[in-house]
């Protein structure tokens, strides 16, 4: 009998829809309209590139300083809805204000929080995977929230590609990315409700200190303990922590870098777009992958490509390489955060404290979202040139793939025994 999602399950996974169509726009557009800008104000590219790596490490940092406590918030009945809501907000209004000014520093400040804003909704998102669904399911679910983002928030991105290609009725480049900013809006806030509306809650504490923060700062701490104590998930986050420190930074800086070794802007937006629409296929047919060779080796595959990936770009001269690397990312860039994000979710080992572990899940890809960025932009400070600044993450993504490879076991093995697997929480349809 064939399983299809519930509609909590899909409600869940649209959300990727909502915010996947920033993510393009951040990756793509953004960090050409700081170039934009920054050329009227007499900024170099090599600068402008700096500073746009600067901006994804201290917003990055942010997060990643408050996720464990914000986690054990949110754990906490009736909260992880209130943080959700308050980081969109924060998130969507940011990027509002981005459509009404041309000032560099404002602009580059309100990408900053921006930038917060939407990791903060995707720490609560991630956490909620334990809500809606149970072990058995995750991998599927996961996956499937990765497609259909992919396959999404190709429309926006398409309409973007449009705008700045073709410059209708005499608009400026900046324009076009502006109005690309206003449809990303819409679209973000569009795919939410249906999360709002039907996503709740199901794993809590029933417990609501007087002293909430202070309270909160204790149970992370309790948190941190099991994790250590538990060297599986421990060895885990330490592997993910790296070979995720490279997969943000190639999705930060990789229009940065192709402006710089001289890709045509349209080029690199068709190329973006062709890896949306690999990846969207992709992330289901290794989810199908994974169920033969397990999780494990499924994640290494994808490591090991895309430290070919960085390899590769020190080689990059014309259009077509650009197009190998945007096609070659798309095959593994959902599956490595997809699968990742499941085989966490099936270590965690009291559910009532989700929001806790996946704090410090995500506060380990914020932190590594700091190092990535900064050693690229170091490296191309230092050399003159954005190849060797790429180049410099393979050691990321080897040092990721040796810990995963020797220290991680593969859990897969006791989930095909069903010593992993739960009842799902919500009902799921079947045909």
């Amino acid at each position: 009998m064939k399983q299809k999602l519930s509609k909590v399950e899909w409600s869940w996974a649209l959300y990727d829809v909502a915010f996947s169509a920033f993510a393009i726009l951040s990756t793509a557009f953004l960090p050409i309209l700081m170039k934009l800008v920054g050329k009227t104000h007499g900024l170099s590219n090599a600068l402008t590139t700096a500073h746009w790596g600067y901006v994804q490490s201290f917003s990055t940092l942010a997060l990643a300083l408050l996720a464990p406590v914000l986690g054990a918030i949110a754990d906490m009945k009736g909260m992880k809805r209130k943080l959700f809501v308050f980081f969109l907000v924060v998130a969507l209004v940011s990027l509002a204000s981005m459509l009404f000014t041309d000032n560099y520093a404002i602009l580059l400040l309100a990408n900053l929080i921006c930038a917060i804003g939407y990791s903060g909704t995707n720490i609560v998102y991630d956490a909620y995977l334990v809500d809606v669904t149970g072990n058995g399911r995750m991998n599927l679910l996961s996956s499937v929230g990765f497609a259909v983002g992919y396959a999404g928030r190709c429309l926006p991105y398409l309409a973007g590609i449009v705008l700045y290609g073709t410059l209708p009725f005499g608009i400026t480049p900046v324009t076009a990315i502006k109005i690309s900013i206003g449809i990303t809006l819409v679209w973000w806030l569009a795919f939410t409700i249906p999360f709002l509306h039907n996503v709740q809650q199901l794993y809590s504490r029933e417990d609501k200190p007087a002293m909430l923060v202070t309270q909160s700062f204790g149970s992370m701490w309790t948190t941190l303990k099991k994790i250590v104590r538990e060297k599986n998930m421990g060895f885990f986050l330490i592997a993910y922590f790296f070979y995720i420190d490279g997969v943000n930074t190639i999705i930060s800086m990789t229009s940065d870098f192709g402006y710089d070794v001289g890709i045509s802007v349209t080029t690199m937006a068709l190329a973006l777009l062709v890896t949306q629409i690999v990846a969207a296929p992709a992330v289901l047919l290794f989810e199908r992958v994974a169920r033969r060779i397990t999780t494990k080796n499924v994640l290494l595959i994808a490591i090991g490509v895309f430290t070919a990936i960085c390899t590769y770009a020190l080689f990059l001269k014309s259009a077509w390489q650009f197009w190998v690397i945007a096609i070659a990312t798309g095959l593994v860039l959902g599956t490595i955060q997809a699968l990742s994000r499941s085989y966490f979710g099936r270590m965690i080992p009291d559910k009532s404290r989700n929001n806790e572990y996946f704090g410090f899940f995500n506060v380990l890809a914020r932190y590594s979202a700091i190092l990535g960025p900064l050693m690229l932009s170091l490296f191309t400070l230092l050399t003159g040139s954005s190849r060797y600044g790429v180049a410099s993450i393979d050691v990321l993504f080897l040092i990721g793939f040796i810990l995963l490879l020797r220290f991680v076991p593969n859990i897969d093995r006791d989930a095909n025994t069903g010593n992993t697997n739960r009842p799902s929480p919500v009902p799921v349809e079947t045909e």
